[in-house]
């Protein structure tokens, strides 16, 4: 699919695809991939879904936050608020209709911002992996020489296991993110949340998905645990399982 751009709110042009609804599924929610931190729209999963819901006719969109893939800006201008802006701008001015939030790891975070601040467009969430409050998290593991680095240099760098360059973590992302925290208060919910998570999942603890079903309770809310799924969950029958989850918060 071509990528288009849309100038976001934020001041820099977001790549986005955008692939519109076939035949009977025109009336089923757009699901709309929300990727990780550092990752962009071109994975496994994303892509995976894409043809996916492009089988079965249904809206589909994934896109690139500012500093990430294909959109502009540094990725060391990027906070949790500047990048659920950037999912706002896409839901706002490129989706119509209600839409299934799929959110992989930070992703899931930023899903959980965009079904409190548009409950009405929201017709479900799955979360994979998913990571709110992460830079929290991460405040509490810093090292003595990280709070140096950060104090010092306004950063800190941390091995990246899943590419060639380290991770960044910024002293104004960690202060956004305290007020982008999710799981401190407890939301009910009246759709569908699925939160599927690997129990040797490195990156996210598994307990995590414990606290956001507590944080966000519903009759439609479950955990599902992939015992021997890591943080990825891209094998081919995780990706299936994922899919299943997706078609039934969609309501196939």
């Amino acid at each position: 699919m071509t990528i288009q751009y849309l100038h976001g709110s934020g001041h820099v042009n977001l790549a986005y695809v955008y692939r519109v609804p076939t035949g009977n599924a025109a009336n089923l929610p757009a699901v709309m991939f929300l990727g990780g931190f550092c990752s962009d729209m071109s994975g496994t999963k994303a892509t995976y879904l894409e043809e996916r819901c492009a089988a079965r006719g249904q809206k589909f969109v994934r896109f690139d936050y500012s500093g990430h893939g294909e959109s502009d800006g540094a990725f060391a201008d990027g906070t949790i608020g500047s990048w659920a802006r950037d999912a706002m701008d896409i839901l706002d001015r490129v989706v119509t209709g209600k839409v299934v939030l799929v959110g992989s790891s930070m992703g899931g975070w930023i899903a959980l911002r965009l079904l409190l601040a548009r409950p009405d467009r929201v017709a479900g969430v799955v979360g994979i992996a998913a990571a709110p409050d992460f830079t929290k998290d991460i405040e509490a593991l810093m090292t003595e020489a990280q709070k140096k680095s950060i104090a010092a240099e306004g950063f800190f760098e941390v091995p990246n296991d899943y590419g060639p360059e380290p991770y960044v973590f910024t002293r104004h992302l960690l202060e956004d993110g305290r007020a982008q925290c999710v799981l401190g208060n407890v939301h009910p919910l009246s759709v569908p949340l699925t939160l599927v998570q690997g129990k040797m999942d490195m990156d996210v603890p598994w307990k995590k998905a414990l606290a956001i079903e507590g944080a966000f309770p519903g009759a439609a809310t479950k955990v599902i645990f992939v015992e021997d799924g890591d943080h990825r969950l891209s094998r081919p029958e995780d990706l299936a399982l994922i899919d299943r989850e997706v078609m039934a918060v969609s309501g196939l």
